[in-house]
């Protein structure tokens, strides 16, 4: 007869030996915007010598958590963190910029492409009309 509640069969304890294998990599942990600010008011009602170390030692946090979430809800940005490299403020300004830039050199090279045909064709006007006041001074 086996008495699962308590792992007993006939009244011999059975004893399961641990799954040796390990988990490749550990999974960091997540904490919640109201968790944090649940441990942060606990942290802040501790009023006696040594009750906030048994605060962190009971949930498994550091210290420097509590310091990084008390800055963060000064700040107003806890809850609000994106993971990742921050965004440059002006990085936007710079694509457009840039852009522009691209475009107004495009402009540029269309202009001198027009200004040159137009000093080639005015030196062709000139040669003709040269040729035309030589061709009737002859005549």
């Amino acid at each position: 007869m086996t008495d699962q509640s308590s792992g007993k069969q006939n009244g011999r304890v059975s004893m399961s030996t641990p799954d040796p294998e390990v988990v490749p990599q550990a999974k960091r942990r997540q904490f919640s915007a109201a968790y944090k600010r649940q441990i942060v008011a606990e942290a802040d009602a501790c009023n006696q010598w040594g009750e906030i170390g048994a605060l962190l030692r009971r949930e498994g946090l550091y210290s420097s958590h509590l310091t990084n979430w008390r800055r963060q809800i000064a700040a107003g940005t806890l809850g609000k963190q994106q993971r990742g490299r921050p965004a440059e403020p002006l990085a936007n300004e710079n694509a457009q910029l840039r852009q522009e830039n691209a475009r107004l050199r495009r402009e540029l090279e269309k202009t001198q492409l027009i200004v040159e045909a137009q000093k080639k064709l005015a030196q062709v006007l000139n040669l003709m009309n040269d040729d035309e006041t030589t061709g009737s001074e002859r005549a």
